[in-house]
């Protein structure tokens, strides 16, 4: 059986949005390759998803994205399996605990940096290297808090990486501009994942005040994927973004919020 929808490689898949993405294109009769850190995180995971919709569109591998070996290794696996990649979405990041910057772990502020953002670069540096040579493709990349110049207590090192990513693609598409590859963005909002409710204490104050808002603001998986996946695979131009929580949309949830009550952590500070 073939498929008629596009080949999909998305780094961080194993869970959260990356997950949700590749559960929402295999819907949609694309073929995908799942990754994580490691095989333990992604055998199972493609073993699911094959149940359901048929080994033969499923593939993974387990991928250090900080590695460019690694990641030339998991564009192998996906050209074996499918022949080629239509798009690659560097999905995968990280968080660290909120906290003054001259207070935060030396490793985990190095980790973060290194995750999220030489990631994106080496993941973007394969994928469009490869697509150049195979005719064309499309590189995503994701945007998260900081993106677009806003900061916040606690945020400076996670946020600067993620401003650097605007920054990055606004480079990429300059640089890919003679070239069939398109490089575009998807920009999540905020979502209910481990990334979000992980780098804060569950029992202070500050999460009382931020839960308010992400109450306001948020959405779960199941609720975001459908509609970026449906927009991804409409994008057929560089330069393209894709973006869930918009200015508009935030104000009027604001504007309904007292009519509008949600629990969106129910499940999270109950485990």
């Amino acid at each position: 059986m073939t498929r008629r929808g596009k080949n999909i490689v998305i780094t961080g898949s194993t869970r959260g949005i990356g997950n949700g993405l590749a559960r929402e294109f295999l819907k949609r009769d694309c073929s995908v390759v799942i990754s994580g850190r490691s095989e333990a995180s992604v055998d199972p995971v493609v073993a699911d998803l094959a149940e359901y919709y048929g080994s033969e569109f499923v593939a993974g591998a387990a991928c250090d994205i900080t590695n460019a070996d690694s990641l030339q290794a998991l564009w192998n696996v996906a050209t074996s399996a499918f022949g080629s990649v239509d798009v690659w979405i560097n999905n995968a990041g990280v968080s660290i605990a909120r906290g003054p910057v001259w207070e935060q772990d030396d490793a985990e502020i190095a980790q973060l940096v290194t995750t999220n953002l030489t990631g994106s670069l080496l993941g973007s540096k394969i994928a469009i290297r490869n697509m150049v040579e195979q005719g064309g493709g499309q590189v995503w990349n994701t945007e998260g808090f900081g993106s677009d110049g806003a900061t916040q207590t606690g945020m400076v090192a996670y946020g600067s990486t993620k401003r650097a990513i605007r920054y990055m693609q606004k480079g990429l598409r300059k640089d890919t501009a003679d070239t069939p590859v398109q490089v575009c963005t998807i920009s999540p909002g905020i979502v209910v994942t481990d990334l979000l409710v992980g780098d804060y204490d569950l029992t202070s104050d500050e999460w009382e005040k931020s839960k308010k808002i992400f109450n306001i603001l948020g959405d779960e998986v199941s609720t975001v994927t459908p509609w970026l996946a449906e927009h991804v695979l409409a994008t057929d131009k560089s330069g393209a973004r894709v973006a869930w929580l918009t200015r508009r949309k935030a104000a009027g949830r604001f504007m309904t919020s007292s009519f509008r009550k949600r629990d969106l952590f129910r499940s999270v500070e109950g485990a």
